[in-house]
């Protein structure tokens, strides 16, 4: 928290100093932050969220999207690694020990959640974003109703009426290397985009090394007056190994270190995954537009891990349709969206102790299963301007899950196979939105849920749990944006306060084991404070400095595990306050300087609160430089240093974890030591 009081110094400072920018004083800066802004939001009418785009995505190393996305206020990714990465979402899912769950990730429009709730923010390349936008809690009816919220992904926009051929190439430590080339067509009725990227690195730490390639196609085509279709096809395929979590003695005398049984056996992860969606869109009339799109996944994932082997793939298809219109003064839309999928997976036994060193061999089959997996969503949401200033919003969603598990592998009383059929639930929420002259006040109440994933619904003798329920809270929201000074300042806060019961509870019973329990209640507030000011230091340099702030106030209402009360703690896996601070120079000559701040405060790594990792300032810096070499050639160069002062800390911590055999427990995933890059960006008109 040190570095708050400098942040709103640099927010003073910069007022007295800027000088007033006229109308007609058009710079390069000002084209860029436009077109930001001009990117149309994605939630439902006024349905509140935050956005990022390339202005924020430009601040750092294009392999880094945790850093990007964790400049939003209530938003923070803990990442392990390039592959392993959990998004937690104002407390939501801080609790699930790998992964991401509890909210809803789309791509260009397209779910790419499966069908227990998990989302792979990895299976995307930074360099292909166009925009991220983040809706908290449970208020976007439209893009479910989880309680983490929504996480909408979109690809970068062809650039009107341009054919151009763009390469960037970036180097770093560790043996880092990432390419992407991308061409891009755009013409009357035609918009085309197909990109590959490369990208391989050594890793900070022992067993640490990824390769991972990405095929990127994405057009849109009008196919009439009043229609147009839209091709995604995104395909990855990487390799990462996994220098898994460390115990506090490592963590602070060797970060780099990896324990001994992931790297006698060398694990690692291997994934190829795609995904194919087809959208179509038809304009009825001036008051009703629909689109409707099909899509389809598949993952192949296979994890030599020390204490088994994981081999699976799931195949995954839906729909979803949602219409827009107008009736009279109310905006409306509506629609539904079906996803299955067919996860299958078996385990195997590692035999690497008796590979000679060689690392991972698989050995005899230990389990065979297959589970269908069913979610259907219902969502309508009508808002209507009772006056020019006030706005209603009544959303509703309805879900239905269904989980179908076989066992494949035992017969008789061993086998384990059951089924587990979710009642539908019924999730309302209200928003009202109050415009003022220079900004507007809003407040939502919202009912959410999240359900088990198949682990969580499993017993310890691995069949369905009946008395397992899905998690359901309400959320209360109230916030206020302003534009001020001439727009030159940006200012956002908000409260929230959202109560959870039937709280999931992943208890640990072997190294790779988790069973779920309902265990109580948590209560999850706070309050999110997004400050940014645009100004000039001179009719050539603009500056803008930003902070995000985010305070959570979350704990155990009730919470009892086993004879163990815990109920009043603090949530485990948060921090109570994080802080992104920043700022950004600009020349008109094209050169550009990017500093960067993060502040995490200490965080809880076990229920009864008897251990919190430590608090960290981690900062960044980024200097670019772009230019036009001719009328068709650009070229951009960039370099940048992380984590300046090579500081150790923990990027991502895994709760209440357990050693074995005497072992100390490993709760710490440390990030990277101060590091380097740079990059090259040619790019070509036709």
């Amino acid at each position: 928290m040190k570095y708050l009081p400098c942040a709103l110094f640099l927010l003073i400072m910069a007022d007295m100093i800027a000088q007033d920018t006229q109308n007609d004083s058009i710079t390069r800066l000002d084209e860029v932050v436009l077109t930001q802004d001009a990117i149309p939001q994605k939630a439902t009418g006024i349905t509140s969220s935050s956005k990022i785009a390339g202005q924020t995505f430009e601040r750092f190393n294009p392999t880094d999207i945790p850093s990007a996305i964790n400049q939003i206020s209530g938003v923070y990714i803990l990442s392990g690694a390039i592959n392993t990465n959990r998004i937690t979402i104002r407390g939501i899912g801080a609790r699930t020990p790998y992964g991401t769950n509890k909210l809803r990730m789309y791509f260009n429009g397209i779910p790419v959640t499966n069908g227990t709730g998990s989302s792979a923010i990895e299976a995307y390349d930074f360099e292909n974003l166009g925009a991220v936008e983040v809706i908290k809690g449970p208020k976007g009816t439209a893009f479910g109703a989880n309680l983490g919220g929504a996480i909408l992904l979109d690809t970068k926009a062809s650039v009107k009426d341009r054919t151009q051929l763009i390469n960037s190439f970036t180097m770093g430590s560790y043996a880092m290397f990432k390419d992407n080339l991308t061409f891009s067509h755009s013409e009357d009725g035609l918009d085309i985009s197909l990109s590959y990227n490369h990208l391989e690195s050594d890793g900070y730490r022992q067993n640490g090394q990824f390769q991972r390639d990405g095929l990127l196609l994405n057009t849109k085509f009008r196919t009439g007056q009043k229609s147009s279709m839209a091709l995604l096809v995104n395909y990855i395929d990487y390799t990462a190994h996994i220098p898994s979590s460390i115990n506090q003695t490592d963590f602070e005398e060797d970060p780099t270190t990896a324990p001994s049984n992931w790297l006698e056996s060398q694990g690692y992860e291997a994934n190829k995954y795609i995904l194919t969606g087809l959208s179509h869109t038809y304009q009825f009339s001036e008051q009703l537009q629909n689109t409707t799109s099909i899509f389809y996944t598949y993952l192949d994932h296979y994890e030599p891990r020390p204490f088994d082997i994981l081999d699976e793939f799931t195949n995954g298809f839906g729909l979803r349709s949602r219409f827009f219109g107008h009736w009279g003064k109310a905006d409306f839309s509506f629609g539904g969206e079906l996803y299955k999928d067919e996860y299958h997976w078996g385990t195997f036994e590692n035999l690497y102790e008796e590979n000679n060193g060689n690392g991972s061999l698989q050995g005899e089959q230990l389990s065979n299963n297959k589970e269908f997996r069913r979610q259907f969503n219902l969502f309508g949401t009508l808002s209507y301007p009772f006056t020019t200033r006030l706005t209603a919003q009544l959303g509703i969603n309805l879900n239905k899950t269904n989980y179908d598990f076989n066992d494949l592998f035992n017969q008789g009383q061993n086998n384990a196979s059951a089924e587990r059929d979710f009642d539908a639930i019924v999730l309302p929420n209200l928003g009202l939105s109050y415009q003022l002259k220079n900004g507007n006040i809003y407040a939502n109440v919202g009912r959410g849920f999240s359900n088990p994933s198949l682990e969580e619904t499993l017993t310890p003798g691995g069949v369905i749990n009946p008395d397992i329920a899905q998690e359901t809270g309400t959320n209360y929201e109230l916030g206020t944006e302003w534009k001020l000074f001439n727009k030159h300042l940006s200012a956002n806060v908000s409260l929230y306060r959202m109560q959870v019961k039937n709280l999931l509870v992943a208890q640990r019973v072997g190294e790779d084991q988790y069973i779920g329990q309902n265990a109580g209640k948590t209560r999850h507030q706070g309050m999110e404070i997004d400050l940014q000011y645009r100004g000039k230091l001179s009719p050539t340099i603009t500056f803008s400095p930003y902070l995000s702030y985010t305070l959570n106030d979350h704990s155990f209402v009730e919470f009892m595990d086993g004879d163990n009360d815990y109920s009043g703690n603090p949530l485990t896996g948060v921090p109570k306050n994080r802080l992104s601070s920043g700022i950004d120079f600009r020349h008109s000559n094209g050169l550009r300087l990017n500093l960067t701040h993060q502040f995490v405060d200490e965080i809880p790594l076990t229920d009864a609160n008897s251990l919190n990792s430590g608090s960290f300032n981690v900062l960044h810096a980024k200097l670019g430089f772009r230019t036009s070499l001719s009328s068709h050639i650009g070229l951009g160069l960039n370099a940048g240093i992380n984590n300046i002062f090579d500081t150790n800390y923990a990027q991502s911590v895994l709760i209440n974890a357990v050693g074995f055999g005497g072992a100390q427990p490993r709760f710490y995933y440390p990030g990277n030591g101060r590091n380097y890059f740079g990059g090259l960006q040619l790019s070509y008109v036709f």
